[in-house]
């Protein structure tokens, strides 16, 4: 890159780290900053040299969108920054030893697509883990991690005397980014309206899943909704093992009192995956009091477990009190509604994937919501690290690993089973040859099933059903016309191809 007016752009970049240093406060980050080299400018883009992949992860991640800002003010003409390796740019500086290399730009408003980076060198300040009590009395605020498309509202930490207890939640876990379908329409009713209504008729609220489907991303678009419409109130988001340890903690140091006074006094507590709590009596106890000490008072209470309330190993009278409120259960997702979450995700990306590659992503990956979107990352990895194309092949190839878990040998016996329990008939009716419109249905869809999740050939399903090849052919066109219009059979068959891959109930 020719350089231009390298000098004056060296000065410049100085003045703005030194201008950083002083918001920030932060001797660290001008130290690594000052590895950081300036290349020249070309169409108003700033080229800045960085030595080591943990420096470009550190700066993208914590300062570039500061870093442009300050600039601006200093230099109205620079538009963007980007950072490239100096290895790349043939200069004096090396990567570290056993770093590597990775060709990534930061741009203004750009938001970054990985969000599970490793930082090896950020700061105590911006890193959200759980500390004793002590230490957080002593400690800065943690600060929820901003996006240039939303504000941080606020950092939703509560201090009751001298005991901080921080709410650290994802800014991109809105309701706005939250894909509704079939199967968890009625929970993300639910959290709206508690969210938005100051009050409501059901208290607790309680979300059950299994892992992977949403509850979290329920969770913390409830709280940002909460201080958003109501920016008076205190809310507080934590995990169960988070409320576990500051509660042993409490004892520990003989402060009950100060624990019992921050917890009784919220005006929206929400704990995460609450069936962690209840392996301890002591635990179990002091929730069933904060809890019943919140829900005398009309304060809102929103629970996530992975199981139903009836189902949880706690004492009686909690599970009375927690079915008093209103338990909703998120489904296993649909093909449509993971091929939407897809859809919504590769919004944020500049990689462009093709369509049949985010169907076969939906058809292929429909365990967990997370695991789909980590497919999704690990495809377009590849393809920015090394060039990979975006297809069906390559795609099958990077995940090969996933999809063997997936993979299981479904039979026509295992079809013949699960239609026939699903529908209250028994195997031998779908084997028949009663007419009846409620046998012969099921008896397609069993037939349908049987194509799709097997690799026989339609003679081969014939015997097994009874029948010759083309009635089976019939039987599939008839359901797939079928299923292009009736929601109803939609849903059945939907609930019918997971139940048979991955064995949840139907």
């Amino acid at each position: 890159m020719a350089e231009q007016g390298s000098q004056t752009l060296t000065h410049e970049w100085q003045k703005v780290c030194s201008y950083l240093e002083k918001e920030q406060g932060n001797k660290l980050a001008l130290r690594l900053l000052k590895r950081v080299a300036v290349k020249g400018m070309e169409a108003n883009e700033v080229c800045l040299s960085v030595p080591t992949t943990c420096i470009h992860e550190f700066i993208k991640q914590n300062y570039a969108d500061q870093l442009l800002s300050l600039w601006k003010q200093e230099n109205p003409l620079v538009e963007k920054l980007k950072f490239k390796l100096a290895s790349q740019l043939n200069d004096s500086f090396q990567p570290e030893p056993k770093q590597e290399v990775l060709p990534l730009e930061v741009k203004e408003k750009e938001e970054p697509f990985f969000q599970e980076v490793a930082k090896p060198v950020l700061p105590p300040v911006n890193k959200p883990f759980l500390r004793t009590l002590s230490e957080l009395q002593k400690s800065k605020p943690i600060i929820v991690e901003q996006q240039s498309t939303k504000p941080i509202v606020s950092e939703l930490q509560l201090s009751m005397d001298g005991e901080t207890v921080p709410c650290i939640l994802n800014p991109a876990n809105t309701f706005e980014t939250f894909v509704v379908g079939k199967s968890n329409e009625f929970a993300y009713a639910a959290a709206r309206k508690v969210a938005e209504d100051d009050s409501v008729s059901f208290n607790p609220l309680y979300i059950h899943a299994p892992a992977g489907l949403g509850k979290t991303h329920l969770m913390h678009a409830t709280a940002w909704r909460i201080k958003e419409l109501y920016p008076e109130k205190t809310v507080l988001y934590l995990s169960s093992e988070q409320f576990f340890q500051h509660f042993v903690k409490a004892l520990r140091y003989n402060n009950t009192e100060s624990f019992h006074n921050l917890f009784r006094n919220v005006d929206v507590l929400m704990v995460d995956d609450i069936q962690f709590i209840f392996g301890k009596k002591a635990t179990q106890e002091e929730f069933f009091h904060t809890f019943n000490a919140l829900v005398t008072k009309g304060k809102k209470v929103i629970l996530s477990s992975d199981t139903n309330p009836l189902d949880l190993q706690i004492d009686d009278r909690l599970k009375t009190r927690i079915a008093q409120g209103l338990v909703v259960n998120i489904q296993p997702t649909s093909f449509e509604l993971r091929l939407g979450i897809l859809n919504e995700k590769i919004k944020t990306i500049k990689t462009s994937v093709p369509s049949d590659v985010l169907e076969f992503l939906s058809q292929n990956i429909t365990a967990s919501v997370r695991e789909l979107e980590g497919a999704l990352k690990r495809v377009v990895a590849r393809a920015e690290l090394i060039g990979t194309p975006i297809n069906v092949e390559t795609t099958r190839e990077i995940l090969r690993d996933i999809l063997q878990i997936y993979e299981k040998q479904i039979t026509i016996a295992d079809i013949l089973e699960v239609t026939a329990d699903y529908y209250g008939l028994k195997i031998s009716d779908l084997k028949s040859v009663r007419r009846e419109r409620r046998i012969a249905r099921p008896r397609q869809m069993a037939m349908y099933l049987s194509k799709l999740l097997t690799s026989l050939s339609l003679p081969d399903i014939g015997m097994h059903f009874e029948r010759d090849h083309t009635t089976i052919l019939h039987a599939i066109r008839t359901i797939e016309d079928l299923v292009a219009k009736d929601e109803q059979l939609q849903d059945d068959l939907e609930r019918l191809r997971v139940h048979l891959k991955e064995g949840y109930n139907v």
